[in-house]
């Protein structure tokens, strides 16, 4: 059995089309972290994420798709998702054996590689509530905006389920 075949940015670009999905796509410099995307938010509307992919004691695979300011607690998640004991990281080439993308480039985009799904995306519920968000189209080097709506419409297509929960707030949590 060979390894399995990766989707590119235009295998991307091709579904989204397919799904009726209109996207915008901003080029710029490799993106690594959140505090390397803050530079770019002036050209950028929408929501900003933070993408971990996870893995339990277990093995399963989470991807958590939270929006950049959220506070995840990767000590107490597991108890929200389902998971079995404490997260880890998944490595590098766990990461592009399932979902064909390299750190720095994690995206829920990424989805369209996880066939038949490993996956349980745990989706921010900010991303469903009516503003765009951007995500990397596979690489690190660019930025989509896509609406909440097509957002849910992409991921099902996948054949995934979003598992949506509430994130904190940074902010939030420190005016309290």
């Amino acid at each position: 059995m060979g390894a399995p075949t990766r989707k590119s940015r235009e295998d991307l670009f091709g579904f989204l089309e397919g799904l009726g999905i209109a996207t915008e796509t901003i080029e710029h410099p490799a993106l690594f972290t959140v505090a390397d995307g803050k530079r770019l938010r002036l050209e950028m509307r929408g929501l900003h994420s933070k993408n971990l992919f996870l893995k339990d004691k277990k093995g399963r695979l989470f991807l958590v798709v939270a929006v950049e300011d959220s506070v995840v607690d990767l000590k107490r998640l597991h108890e929200a998702i389902g998971g079995s004991g404490r997260l880890s990281f998944g490595s590098a080439d766990l990461l592009l054996d399932v979902l064909g993308v390299t750190p720095g480039s994690v995206t829920p985009f990424a989805l369209l590689n996880d066939a038949p799904p490993r996956v349980t995306l745990v989706l921010d519920r900010r991303f469903l509530e009516g503003e765009a968000a951007n995500f990397h189209p596979l690489v690190n080097t660019a930025s989509t905006c896509i609406a909440a709506g097509d957002l849910l419409a992409f991921v099902r297509a996948t054949g995934h389920e979003p598992l949506v929960i509430d994130f904190g707030m940074a902010e939030l949590a420190a005016d309290l």
